[in-house]
């Protein structure tokens, strides 16, 4: 299934339900993320009940970090878990299955209009992982109500754009394109480097170097050859 497209309040009860008894609560309180990404999040992985925010989002169309916020999704997808990503038309399942997500087990709510915080609100009662691109600033009394609501259910809110109070704020930055000589070639891929800061836990700042898409760490001077050479990269920078 080329992930499920949920358009209504009964399409949206329907995959709550099916989402809701694939599995018992509680369950894997750490969702897995992929191993370049595990560095930078507390308990190497997506906390059942945390807020882990992608900054970014339709401001910053083109800067990887929709490839981040994927990358993110891909692990807990491949391990059982269901996601849904709302507000975001322009994401096809293509580049969500290139990614890694198991679009069996992904609901995609384009476009959820003005009443957007009852959409998440629904889906975090059913749903693993919710990503949801915010259509502009939002109150503090929004973000509370739908990270409390998280809390309680156990779901990862995963917000892509500006979030205040997020547990962990993931930022892609410094963004270097590989595939161009001179006058010719196709753009690849792009060395970024991503940033991860946030409270308690997740206080002290992080950063990585890594490639996008298709997550691999850059590689150092003396490393093997990296994914396209036939080996696996070493990482380059950790912490800041």
């Amino acid at each position: 299934m080329a992930g499920r497209m949920i358009n209504g309040a009964a399409a949206l009860a329907e995959l709550v339900r099916a989402a809701s008894d694939a599995d018992e609560p509680g369950v894997h309180r750490v969702l897995p993320v992929l191993p370049e990404l595990s560095g930078l999040l507390p308990g190497r992985g997506l906390r059942r009940g945390s807020t882990v925010a992608v900054a970014g989002g339709r401001p910053m169309t083109g800067c990887g970090s929709t490839s981040l916020l994927l990358a993110l999704l891909s692990a807990a997808s491949r391990s059982g878990s269901w996601c849904a990503v709302v507000g975001v038309p322009a994401l096809g399942a293509l580049a969500a299955a290139e990614s890694g997500i198991i679009l069996d087990r992904l609901a995609l709510v384009p476009n959820p209009g003005p009443e957007w915080p009852t959409v998440v609100a629904a889906l975090i009662d059913g749903v693993d992982v919710v990503a949801v691109a915010v259509p502009g600033p939002v109150s503090g009394s929004i973000a509370n109500r739908l990270a409390a609501r998280a809390r309680q259910r156990g779901c990862v809110l995963v917000p892509y754009g500006r979030w205040d109070g997020a547990d962990v704020t993931l930022q892609v930055r410094d963004g270097r394109w590989e595939g161009l000589g001179a006058g010719r070639g196709r753009l690849r891929r792009r060395e970024v480097t991503i940033t991860a800061q946030g409270r308690g836990a997740a206080a002290r700042p992080k950063r990585m170097t890594m490639w996008l898409p298709g997550v691999g760490v850059v590689s150092s001077p003396d490393a093997a050859p990296g994914p396209q050479d036939g080996g696996r990269p070493a990482l380059a920078v950790v912490h800041s």
